[in-house]
């Protein structure tokens, strides 16, 4: 399902000015000073964003006194606190929200296309940057997931899997929240993205994590910070293969996380999930939400 929203004047007058404004080197800049430790532009950017941002949840933090945190960037990333979101070990059976947000354009990629908006549509191969992965998706199950700035901003697993492999492909930094994505064509495929491919006993699974306007670092546990720096696209190279990660992860375990709002999208292979019936466009998601439920789930041992 596609949100029905179609994009306004504003909405595309926005867009256009991200065409023209030098994204890269304003969001290295705040990358920058979100990483200060000086006690007055740590202190001044964390007020503002409370104020700007009154939704801020610090209860469930591992430190929910905003003074604790060393530069901006600790505090926007914040951890869970000890037994915050704990998912049962024994449910293996479903796939889960791996962020706190909302729920995009979701359904089944068929012939390999998946929708930003109604209307709007994007190829499997152009997202992942390599037409070789597209038979493992097409016709799969597909989510967008939105994270707003106010949101916790670490990503979990949805389901326990091993690395395959890892890459980073350049684009854009246009921004990902929902004006920009009625206004956008291919905005998803447009920016820069980390892409994750997994095999768990349920399928291939991947997760592409959208870089955006003012999103500072890509960071994940198998390969640390991703980015920045920011790289341009070029012909001769679609995406940067990372080091190979032997890594696998658990259901619930945190995999890797943002500095600032952005998006994940989730690919499952055909007929490893079916969506819940009750699953909605706009819809609020926190970590440990099922989804939906695999076709063919891992059998825990019995000891």
């Amino acid at each position: 399902m596609a949100s029905a929203s179609p994009a306004s004047l504003a909405d595309r007058l926005f867009a256009r000015l991200l065409w023209i404004l030098p994204t890269r080197a304003i969001s290295r800049a705040l990358h920058n000073l979100a990483q200060s430790r000086r006690p007055f532009v740590k202190r001044t950017f964390i007020r503002l964003f409370l104020r700007a941002y009154p939704a801020v949840d610090l209860s469930e933090a591992k430190y929910p006194d905003p003074e604790a945190y060393a530069t901006f960037n600790d505090f926007f990333t914040r951890a869970l606190g000890p037994g915050k979101r704990k998912l049962p070990v024994d449910d293996q059976a479903n796939a889960v929200s791996p962020i706190d947000g909302r729920l995009g354009a979701f359904g089944v990629a068929e012939r390999g296309i998946l929708y930003q908006t109604k209307g709007v549509a994007y190829d499997l191969g152009t997202l992942l940057g390599d037409d070789g992965l597209v038979s493992a998706f097409t016709n799969g199950h597909y989510a967008t997931l939105y994270l707003a700035p106010h949101d916790y901003h670490r990503v979990h697993m949805p389901i326990t899997a091993r690395v395959r492999e890892t890459r980073y492909v350049p684009g854009r930094l246009f921004g990902v929240n929902p004006r920009c994505v009625r206004a956008v064509p291919r905005l998803f495929s447009r920016n820069e993205r980390l892409v994750t491919v997994f095999d768990s006993d349920a399928g291939p699974m991947a997760m592409v994590m959208v870089g955006a306007f003012i999103v500072g670092g890509i960071h994940t546990r198998a390969n640390g910070q991703v980015c920045p720096p920011h790289r341009r696209a070029s012909r001769a190279q679609k995406f940067l293969k990372m080091p190979a990660a032997d890594y696998t992860y658990q259901r619930g375990e945190e995999m890797g996380y943002f500095s600032f709002g952005s998006s994940v999208i989730l690919l499952f292979g055909p007929g490893v999930v079916d969506w819940s019936s009750d699953m909605s466009t706009g819809q609020t998601l926190r970590v440990g939400h099922i989804m939906g439920g695999l076709a063919n789930p891992p059998v825990l041992d019995s000891d």
